[in-house]
């Protein structure tokens, strides 16, 4: 048998740039993919084939902001063996790559996490990108669930870990308002994706941000100061701004679908993105879990504190892809590309991931007519979703 042998994913409808195509098979070897090809093409005579069964073929989901998954939370257990359970709790609602997410924790407890992540790209947990360090350089007016006893400013200690060799993306939310404009030019000249969340900064701020080298917002309209007739604000600042990203939660809780389509609406083409937020619940049959010693409860898909706050989310992105399409009436290439190739362009691997296109990884989300994940395909090895 052929060490690494040619696998044709047949019988299935690829969603190219342009919508759904028929009559096309797609040809891995390894963890790539070789070629997109007709149906009848003569390579598929030597090729392991893979039935699709008439199901949707899209690129893999990127999830920039994963906080939690399968009953488990990064920042209570920063090890690689968390985040394989994460990352498969995730990769059964097309998850194939994503950014474990610590939220605001001590200065040890974030050198831990970078160091896990490293090890966990090391052994090759499948789905690890990187990570997203969000917080603690945060507004005490904007903090949301995060501890604010524990927010405070970078110092020369937190930078030099954040902008040490890593193996796999580092993406850090700040607050504007908190952190000079050096010490962001600081990060994101050392490669550091610096972007603005929980943050009571008005526009200015956020702008002198912008140019200093912050490419991005956390969950937009969430823990940022709003849009209004005399001050724009951090909401502002974003859709104006056509260079920058905007992270969507789209499950309905946390911006009114109308809010996200004007966001949409309003921002450069391609610099919307979809991301979870997601907690422990998701991928478990387990509903409430602790942070910050405050118990948080999902119901009907929405985590809350005791007092109400929203603590992330209970949405994966297969269910974010569905809401993009049914709730704010995108076209499903368009949903896909929010939580694949956009992405991928946010965090600097457009030329590797989030397409179905020869060269690339071989990432895909296998869907059926109702958008349900029937498996998960991360760097050429199929997950079957049970």
């Amino acid at each position: 048998m052929t060490a690494n042998p040619l696998t044709a994913l047949v019988n299935g409808r690829v969603l190219g740039d342009h919508g759904p195509r028929e009559g096309f098979a797609v040809l891995v070897r390894g963890k790539r993919i070789v070629a997109i090809v007709a149906d009848n093409d003569p390579r598929l005579a030597d090729a392991q084939r893979h039935d699709l069964h008439g199901h949707l073929l899209l690129p893999g989901f990127i999830d920039v902001q994963v906080n939690g998954g399968g009953g488990l939370l990064f920042n209570d257990a920063p090890n690689v063996e968390t985040l394989r359970g994460i990352a498969a709790a995730h990769r059964k609602f097309g998850t194939t790559g994503m950014l474990p997410t610590l939220i605001t924790d001590t200065a040890e407890k974030m050198r831990e996490a970078l160091a896990v992540v490293d090890d966990a790209m090391e052994q090759r947990v499948p789905g690890v990108l990187g990570i997203h360090v969000e917080g603690p350089f945060l507004a005490t007016a904007r903090k949301g669930i995060h501890n604010a006893d524990l927010f405070r400013h970078p110092n020369d200690s937190d930078i030099e870990a954040l902008t040490a060799p890593h193996r796999g993306v580092v993406m850090l939310t700040l607050a504007p308002d908190q952190v000079s404009p050096v010490t962001i030019t600081r990060l994101s000249e050392a490669g550091v994706i610096v972007v603005a969340g929980h943050t009571a900064a008005d526009y200015t701020t956020t702008r002198t941000a912008l140019d200093a080298g912050m490419c991005g917002f956390t969950h937009l309209y969430n823990a940022m100061t709003p849009l209004s007739s005399r001050d724009p604000g951090v909401v502002g600042a974003a859709l104006d701004d056509p260079h920058s990203w905007c992270g969507l939660i789209v499950d309905g809780h946390h911006v009114h679908p109308v809010t996200l389509r004007v966001a949409i609406a309003a921002k450069a083409h391609g610099k919307c993105v979809l991301v979870t937020d997601a907690m422990p619940p998701v991928g478990s049959d387990k509903s409430d879990y602790v942070l910050n010693d405050q118990t948080i409860v999902m119901r009907d898909g929405i985590c809350r504190s005791e007092a109400g706050v929203l603590a992330g989310s209970g949405l994966d992105m297969a269910t974010a892809v569905r809401n993009a399409v049914q709730m704010l009436g995108l076209p499903l290439a368009e949903a896909s590309r929010m939580a694949s190739s956009y992405p991928a362009a946010w965090i600097g691997l457009e030329h590797t991931h989030g397409r179905i296109v020869a060269g690339y990884q071989a990432d895909f989300a296998v869907m059926d007519e109702a958008l349900k994940v029937r498996e998960t395909w991360v760097a050429g090895v199929a997950y079957p979703v049970t």
